[in-house]
């Protein structure tokens, strides 16, 4: 896989996250080794949802240019 910063190589690393909980918490996420980007699951999900909702907005966008009567000059 490759990063979506520099793309640069994505490897899978374990993770300690020692702030979310009282408890450190072990994760897997992919690490590129070029730049040190971080991803996990949660990012990926995030991201597919703005996405989601970026398309939904653009599609509702050129929906109503489509539908709007162009004026004669």
């Amino acid at each position: 896989m490759k990063c979506t910063r520099c793309c640069g190589l994505m490897i899978v690393d374990h993770l300690l996250d020692m702030q979310e909980s009282s408890v450190p918490m072990w994760m897997r996420a992919l690490r590129c080794v070029t730049c040190g980007n971080i991803e996990d699951p949660l990012i990926h999900y995030h991201h597919a949802v703005r996405r989601a909702r970026r398309a939904t907005r653009l599609a509702s966008h050129l929906a109503k240019a489509v539908a709007r009567p162009v004026k004669a000059a």
